[in-house]
């Protein structure tokens, strides 16, 4: 598989088992109707050999793996040959406009595969990029994926997972952050390199026992063995409830397995805090938080209602100051780049975050885009898309780099040994300062 070979010894068994577009019926019902109806006019007429270029329109963090799975299982189920000049590897920075990959094959055998292939595409890469952002601003924070409740259904729930953990190794290659250490859901841990999915309690369990501390008291007894993570805003009691909490659970706390989860909604402040005590606490702990500040939603972060940055550091002071040093901070609740950044800024105390809000906000900036550029191997492409053609080093790295060639389909047809040719010339790049720049080097 080249650059999308195995990553920290994680098996591929498994990958992309949610996606849909399994067998040709499926795939028939869920393309759009132009795509089959092509189909059905190039059986009529004669099959040719094409090349797609497929790319975005802002830039991204590649993460084409799950998609390229697909179409190799496709193409194979198929008899049919694939040849894939990927020319960014997996979690490389991808400019607005720039061909993330070509693909090559059979016209009769790809064209009722665009809908499906862009779908697996566009949301990865941009989900890919705000979690690495994210990681980028924190390096020293862990992350976990809590976005399946978030997402529309199973398929969107495995390639946001997959996301997340291109993004998030791109950060610790980049800075060496920590960067996402796992997820909510068992079907998708092992993209963290896990068996299961983390977490602790809801708030529900909170309200099933009437008392934080009763909540924290039943987890332990039915989890013995597991880190105890407390949520403490149920009762609007942040401190109250986290100090108790503490007092019930020394010996944990002492051995640094507790740690308390700030949850405040946006409709109120964290407990003893108001604007004129969140100022006061960034004074003490992080006075350059409050002159670097630059818009409004900033501040709001910084000492705001809610998880602000203020509130973590509240939080902090009241946990050190009863002796409770070794107890961790989790947080949750619109945790963002943007957030994400600012918590940067103040040198937030967090030791996790937990987030889904690294899917995408605007869901058009998600959508991936594929164009032939070469029929029968000329070169044509719709007027206005000339920047999706090959350049000349482009072609001759590409072709020197693959081991394998799809086949014409005139005549011979497709099939054997080109499936699931993929291209070892993927390289990519970091963001140059002008992201409409051509760079696949380094």
């Amino acid at each position: 598989m080249s650059d999308l070979s195995d990553r920290d010894g994680i098996t591929r068994r498994g990958l992309g088992a949610a996606l849909t577009g399994r067998d040709d019926s499926e795939i028939r019902r869920w393309t759009d109707a132009y795509f089959n109806r092509t189909k059905g006019a190039i059986e009529k007429f004669g099959d040719c050999e094409v090349t797609y270029a497929i790319f975005m329109r802002r830039p991204v963090i590649c993460a084409p793996r799950l998609a390229i799975e697909w179409l190799e299982e496709t193409a194979a189920r198929r008899g049919t040959g694939v040849r894939i000049d990927l020319n960014y590897a997996e979690g490389r920075w991808v400019g607005a406009g720039e061909p993330m990959m070509y693909v090559t094959g059979s016209f009769l055998h790809l064209v009722d595969l665009e809908t499906l292939l862009l779908q697996k595409i566009g949301p990865a890469s941009v989900a890919a990029y705000n979690a690495f952002t994210m990681c980028q601003e924190l390096p020293r924070t862990a992350f976990l994926a809590m976005d399946a409740r978030h997402c529309a259904g199973a398929e969107m729930a495995e390639l946001m997972a997959y996301a997340a953990s291109v993004g998030s190794d791109r950060a610790k290659r980049k800075s060496g952050a920590v960067g996402f250490i796992g997820n909510a859901t068992d079907a998708t841990a092992h993209y963290f390199g896990q068996s299961a999915g983390l977490g602790t309690m809801p708030h529900a369990l909170i309200g099933y026992a009437k008392s934080t501390v009763r909540a924290a008291e039943m987890f332990h007894e039915a989890h013995p063995d597991a880190n105890l993570v407390v949520l403490v805003d149920y009762f609007g009691r942040e401190i109250t409830d986290s100090l108790a909490v503490c007092e019930r659970f020394r010996d944990l706390a002492g051995r640094g397995a507790l740690s308390i989860r700030l949850d405040t909604p946006g409709g109120r402040f964290c407990e003893g805090l108001d604007p004129a005590g969140s100022y006061a606490v960034l004074d003490r702990n992080a006075p350059q938080a409050i002159r670097g500040y630059r818009t409004e939603n900033e501040l709001r972060h910084l000492i705001g209602p809610g998880v602000s940055a203020a509130a973590v550091w509240h939080l902090r002071e009241k946990l050190d100051g009863a002796g409770f040093g070794k107890v961790k901070i989790v947080v949750s609740s619109g945790f963002n780049p943007e957030k994400c950044k600012t918590m940067a800024l103040a040198d937030a105390p967090i030791d996790v975050i937990g987030t889904g809000s690294y899917l995408p906000e605007r869901w058009s900036e998600t959508y991936a885009t594929a164009d032939i550029v070469e029929y029968a191997g000329e070169e044509r492409v719709k007027v206005g898309r000339e920047f999706l053609l090959r350049r000349p080093d482009e072609e001759e790295a590409a072709d020197s780099a693959s081991h394998r060639r799809a086949r014409a389909a005139v005549g011979s047809g497709y099939g054997g040994a080109a499936v699931g040719a993929v291209s070892t010339a993927a390289a990519g790049s970091d963001a140059p300062a002008d992201p409409l720049v051509r760079r696949h080097g380094g």
